[in-house]
This record gives C-alpha cells, structure tokens and sequence, in this order.
C-alpha cells in the first residue's frame, strides 16, 4: 500500500523522504524522487508531514515512542497515521504527541492495492477538523478523505468498513459457489447482478477472484483477522454483540490457522468456505 501512495504524492508534486525495514521495498520510490533515509530519525526529521502504513498499533507505536524519533519531529509537525489499528491507540499515540508538539490525525483507508494505485483511496480522518484542513492536501494526493469527528474516529470508521467487508465477502463466496455448483457460470451471474442491489466492488472484484482460483493478495488474510479482532474488542467496550461479525471471525481464524491462508488475498475465505463443504481442491 506504502508504495503506490508514496508514488502518488510525488506524481502530486510532494518532496518524499521514505524510509521502511526492508530498504529494496523503497526502490521504486526512489526512482521515481523521493529520497531515502538510514533511520526513521531521519527521515522524519524537518518533516511537515509523517505519514505511517503500518501492520498494527504496535509498529506504529513503538515508532512513535522512539526517543530519536521524538527528537527529530519539529513543532508544528502533523503526524498522519493511515495504518489500521484500534480506536484507543489512536488517540493514545495522538495525546502522546500532542505531549510534544505534533498534531496527529488518525487515517486508515479502504480500496486495497488498486484504489492506491489509482489515488482513489476512500480515507477515514479522526482528529481536529483545523488539522484536517491543513492536511486536505496531501490526503487528496491519495484519495478522497473524509473528516469523521474527533481522534479514533477514523479507526471506528475503518472498523465499520471491515465489518462490512468481512461479511460481504462471506456472503459473495456463498453466492458464488451456490452459482457454481448449481451449474450457473459465476461470471454471468455477476454480471446479471450488475447494478443490482446485490452488486458491489466485491462482488465483482472478489467474486472474480473466487471463481478463477486468484487469491494472491491486495488484502492480507491475516490483516482482516486482525481487523476483526479490533472489532469485536471495540464492541465489546461498547458493552454491544455483533454476532455476524463473530461467525465471520471465526472463520478466518479457521482459514488463517488451520488452512494457512493468513498470507493468501481475504477472498481466500472461499476456499474455507469449500472446505466446509467438502469440495476443497
């Protein structure tokens, strides 16, 4: 993801510094004018804007809380986290620099591999509005942000998202297999649903997926389990029950654990789904 939203700001005429763990996965951005840095200290260091794609709170955190990181951060700096962690570590991370003088703003997005690549990113902004208009800019150079509310706001949106997700591509895997299995072909059935109140980007995205046998991945197996996780912990403050939303998890644990599919595309559930029924390939 990192990647094709680095290459967009500097389509957008941003001045790039990058920096990741494995430096060959900065090449393409280095070609393209960002320059690279030895050290996160370093990279940040005179920036006007941060901006983390993290696994988890944890990464992001452990960054935030380096002090060689803490001491390169000017005032004034806006630190715009767009991995996908919870709610309370946002505005955790967010009182930690505000202790500092950087502003934070939580901004996890939705569209995978492709809607990164096509700067068309859907991105979910908690924190002060006036820090949001300040960063509009930078964000629209990936997507289409949109301000939620205050701090967490933007992981409680992402977690909606990914509830939604999550079920809609337990749902689409039924209905494909039932398609197929009926004797139907899957890619007519989608394309009949095609503006449906059935159809949607995962419909058609990952019920091709599913029905071609294609689950490299835009999205990690492993990193929705997570997603889900965040959810079901989230309601669980909220003193709510989300039983689709559980069922759902489960089987992704299933297919992350026992199918080891947590580094496979999340429209891998499918093949949980034959395995389920005996039909597994």
């Amino acid at each position: 993801m990192g990647e094709p939203m680095g290459l967009n700001l500097i389509k957008a005429g941003h001045s790039l510094t990058v920096w990741n763990r494995s430096a060959a996965k900065t090449e393409k951005l280095v070609a393209a004018g960002a320059t690279r840095a030895d050290t996160i200290a370093d990279c940040v260091k005179g920036a006007e804007f941060v901006l983390t794609m993290l696994s988890d709170g944890a990464a992001t955190g452990g960054i935030i809380a380096d002090p060689d990181v803490q001491a390169a951060l000017g005032k004034g700096c806006i630190w715009l986290d767009m991995s996908s962690i919870k709610p309370e570590e946002a505005k955790a991370q967010s009182a930690q620099l505000a202790d500092i003088g950087v502003d934070h703003l939580d901004a996890p997005v939705s569209g995978g591999t492709k809607g990164a690549e096509a700067a068309s990113l859907a991105i979910m902004v908690g924190g002060q509005s006036a820090v949001f208009d300040q960063a509009k800019p930078v964000f629209e150079a990936m997507g289409r942000p949109v301000h939620v509310g205050p701090s967490g706001t933007g992981q409680l949106s992402k977690l909606a998202n990914q509830t939604i997700v999550a079920v809609t591509i337990g749902a689409v895997a039924e209905a494909m297999l039932l398609a197929e299995q009926g004797g139907a072909d899957p890619a007519a059935v989608r394309a009949a649903l095609n503006g449906g109140f059935a159809d949607s980007v995962i419909l058609q995205q990952h019920g091709t997926r599913m029905s071609e046998g294609n689950f490299v991945p835009g999205g990690l197996s492993k990193f929705q389990l997570k997603d889900l996780d965040n959810v079901l912990g989230e309601a669980g403050n909220l003193g709510l029950t989300l039983p689709v939303t559980q069922h759902i998890r489960d089987r992704f644990a299933y297919f992350c654990a026992e199918m080891n599919g947590g580094d496979l595309d999340h429209s891998g559930l499918f093949l949980e789904l034959k395995n389920q029924n005996n039909l597994a390939d």
